[in-house]
């Protein structure tokens, strides 16, 4: 194989430009990216057509349209893809958490599963897209204070998502941020706090995941958000536990939660956290294992579950109460069929 399926990546940037990227095994193969938009396809060839390169942009497609894409090589390998990251100009880190093959043959259906950072400062147009995403539920797990200080704006319409709160401060480690921060003295201090935070999503903040899957299960939405301050968190186990219950492999779930990397800069956030926290005692270094993702974070996640449950299929049904039946109906709802 010559074009890896797993690796193929497209995304919209804010200006409109959608790109795509993959791996390939052999530097001489010619790949050609279709776009597969209907509207579209009369722009196929002078966009996209035969690629000998492992990336390409392509201009001029409608703003407002959820773009799909096929990616082949002369090898006879084809990789259909969505454009995964959105590229509002208001969110960061907002991007579909679809598309990826479960363990049992199948695969998690483009277009209902998104997870973002902060939602407060949509712009008009970033509204007008989100609107066409048909959202029925947005999962917000900001602390309450933060809910209150920037409100989330979403599309006003007889079709308005249900905004549903489900407020996360970590455990124990709270006061290491929220109160006196002079505990963490250094890079290494700073990161095995985040080692420690994903250990509490676990052992100190079930219940608010358990709450997501029942509002899931009720409401049975077609389009959900998942979303906090920066996307890449709360949100970021999150959506692990539903790609876990839809059946996709570890490895996959690590790849679209290390997908922050390319959504989200650290740097640009630096200044926010100097204003929310008590942090002047930290240079800008410090600072960066707060605002990036690690194998090691969800690891630490991975293990509270196993020593405490035994296996994440153990975790969903004995904490969060998602069991056989509960997996078959979000299977009903997000796996392709």
């Amino acid at each position: 194989m010559s074009l890896l399926t797993d690796t193929v990546h497209a995304w919209r940037s804010a200006d409109g430009m959608h790109h795509l990227a993959w791996d390939l095994a052999d530097a001489d193969v010619r790949v050609d990216v279709e776009v597969l938009t209907t509207a579209d396809r009369a722009d196929l060839t002078r966009h996209a057509g035969g690629v000998h390169r492992a990336c390409a942009s392509i201009a001029g497609l409608c703003p407002l349209t959820r773009h799909r894409f096929r990616v082949s090589d002369d090898r006879g390998t084809v990789v259909d893809v969505a454009a995964r990251g959105m590229g509002l100009e208001g969110a960061d880190n907002f991007r579909d958490f679809g598309g990826y093959p479960t363990q049992s043959g199948g695969a998690v259906g483009w277009g209902h599963l998104y997870r973002s950072g902060n939602l407060s400062a949509l712009s008009p147009t970033d509204i007008d897209y989100v609107a066409r995403l048909d959202i029925d539920l947005v999962c917000d797990f900001r602390r309450e204070d933060e809910q209150r200080r920037d409100p989330s704006r979403l599309p006003s319409s007889d079709r308005q998502p249900r905004l549903l709160s489900l407020p996360i401060t970590p455990g124990s480690q709270a006061s290491a941020l929220y109160g006196d921060a002079t505990s963490l003295d250094g890079r290494d201090a700073m990161f095995a706090f985040m080692v420690d935070i994903n250990r509490e999503f676990v052992r100190a903040q079930s219940d608010r995941f358990g709450q997501m899957f029942a509002a899931i299960l009720e409401q049975r939405p077609r389009g959900l958000i998942l979303h906090c301050a920066a996307g890449k968190d709360r949100t970021g186990f999150a959506a692990a536990l539903i790609l876990s219950a839809l059946g996709v492999s570890r490895e996959r779930v690590l790849h679209d939660y290390l997908l922050t990397r390319h959504y989200f800069d650290p740097w640009r956030e630096i200044p926010r956290v100097r204003a929310k926290y008590p942090v002047d005692h930290l240079d800008d270094d410090a600072l960066l294992p707060m605002l990036g993702v690690d194998e090691a974070y969800l690891g630490a996640a991975y293990a509270a579950i196993a020593e405490d449950y035994g296996s994440m299929d153990a975790y969903l049904e004995q904490c969060l109460g998602v069991g056989d039946a509960e997996r078959r109906a979000l299977a009903g709802l997000y796996l392709e069929s």
